[in-house]
């Protein structure tokens, strides 16, 4: 079978806009699947050159490729399967930032590059001052791009028109904020100068973003098939979800020169972009975290197969409409609209999301993700939230065993064993108290402050509603007790 640089697929010569750090399936997926939708819909017309930022990773397969590749989305919109296939034909080249050193410190000279997106991890946006301005490159992400900046700089003899727009999509709060301040402690330990302190305010802009979507990667399980149906082979294919959200903070407004509203892409540009973190973290994290380990308990394995589950199917609606989104200050239809489209990516029949492998941590999840719904429904109504309640005790209850075997707490789930991984502080605390009675475990989870940084006790009714859900649970079953409280 031919491959994808044998289909006769013709690229463009673009000027290149865009430089990335990280050539990972999520950048692929979603940044330069946008960027790729603005050069056909638009007057945008830039390449984007990948940078492998690390030493480890291969970029062969982009050269073999010429550089093409298939994002290939799955899912449902509005209840209905949706599948887009597109081929990226806006990746100019791929290079390795330490074997090609020259080549890509050359890009800081280039008169046509305006953007420096990245995702090196959460850990990439990290400070570390055994960086020097010689190194090539310095080890860490914050000090190639100082230097990178500085070069630039340099080379336009600070021309204020040379400035970059960074965008930044690592998982951490204020990415952008967080990443400018590496750069300005690099700046002064490097002594660069006052000069270029101001060509870094004046002339560039650093974003933070929130993104979402959720990509799957190389369908390897699947692979052969879906190139049966393309009549080609793609070693570089990327597999995701149709939904997406891209929300960018700036100071400056970019939107003008970021022209992803006339290409009909789900961009949002604020100048406060936590709200829109609250919603995702509240209505999506917060439901998975809500009902997973019910549903767990009550005999289901997957996402999927939990809305597929009428009973667990109501419960998760419920506590997002009912518990949730009243706690939220977006408006309403904005947060209504979200919910809707979650719902459809919970119902995903191409994503198998595998409900142990959400319930990692699920204590501390709890404490970000629902905690605050919980809290501010009380604090609005002066009542319990009964789902979110419920969903407490659930945790406790799936926090049951008491031996704990290569890291992990051992629970039974009607005679099969399954792994409860979390800190081990937490587990030792289960692994000796989860076989109290119901009112003293309640008691005593509730009121450790380790675990949500307050003691639950101090909130009226909670430990007895948390105590009692625990106890029909433990009798009932968990199936039962839901049919008995949600059904």
């Amino acid at each position: 079978m031919k491959d994808i640089s044998q289909t006769g697929i013709e690229k463009k010569n673009r000027p290149v806009k865009v430089m990335q750090f990280g050539e990972g399936n999520f950048l692929r997926a979603f940044v330069d699947y946008m960027i790729d939708i603005l050069n056909e819909k638009t007057d945008f017309n830039g390449n984007i050159v990948l940078v492998k930022p690390i030493e480890f990773g291969s970029i062969e397969q982009f050269g073999k490729q010429d550089n093409l590749y298939t994002v290939y989305l799955r899912g449902l919109e509005n209840g209905k399967e949706t599948i887009i296939k597109r081929t990226i034909t806006s990746i100019e080249k791929a290079i390795a930032c330490n074997e090609q050193y020259e080549e890509y410190a050359e890009l800081a000279k280039s008169d046509t590059l305006r953007y420096i997106v990245s995702n090196t991890t959460e850990a990439g946006i990290t400070l570390d001052l055994s960086d020097k301005l010689d190194m090539c490159p310095p080890k860490s992400y914050p000090a190639k791009l100082t230097k990178f900046l500085y070069e630039r700089f340099v080379h336009f003899g600070g021309d204020n028109s040379k400035g970059l727009v960074i965008l930044p999509v690592e998982l951490i709060d204020d990415n952008g904020k967080e990443l400018k301040r590496c750069v300005k402690a690099l700046s002064e330990a490097w002594a660069l100068g006052s000069d270029f302190d101001k060509w870094l305010y004046d002339a560039c802009v650093f974003t933070s973003t929130l993104v979402d979507r959720i990509v799957t990667g190389y369908p390897r399980e699947e692979d052969k098939k879906i190139f049966e149906e393309f009549g080609y082979e793609d070693k570089l294919i990327v597999t995701g979800e149709p939904f997406a959200l891209w929300v960018i903070e700036s100071d400056k407004d970019i939107s003008e020169e970021l022209p992803f509203g006339k290409a009909d892409l789900p961009v949002v540009f604020t100048d406060n972009h936590k709200p829109y973190k609250q919603r995702k973290v509240r209505i999506l994290n917060g439901a998975h975290t809500s009902f997973v380990l019910a549903s767990y308990l009550a005999g289901n394995d997957y996402v999927g197969q939990s809305m597929d589950d009428e009973l667990m199917y109501k419960f998760m609606y419920n506590t997002i409409f009912d518990e949730v989104i009243p706690t939220l200050e977006l408006p309403k239809n904005e947060l209504e609209d979200f919910a809707n489209a979650v719902i459809d990516r919970f119902k995903n029949p191409f994503i198998k999301h595998a409900l142990l492998s959400i319930s990692l941590n699920s204590v501390s999840k709890w404490k970000a993700r629902c905690m605050p719904s919980f809290t501010e429904y009380i604090k609005r109504t002066g009542k319990l939230p009964a789902h979110l309640t419920f969903s407490l005790a659930s945790l406790i209850a799936f926090y049951n065993g008491s031996e704990i075997k290569d890291g992990a707490l051992i629970g039974n789930r009607n005679g099969e064993e399954y792994q409860i991984k979390d800190d081990a502080f937490v587990l030792e605390f289960f692994a000796k108290n989860s076989s109290l009675p119901s009112d003293e475990l309640a008691q005593l989870t509730l009121s450790d402050e380790r675990f949500w940084g307050k003691d639950l006790t101090a909130l009226e009714g909670v430990k007895d509603a948390v105590a009692g859900y625990i106890e029909e649970i433990r009798t009932l079953g968990m199936r039962k007790a839901l049919e008995k409280n949600f059904g």
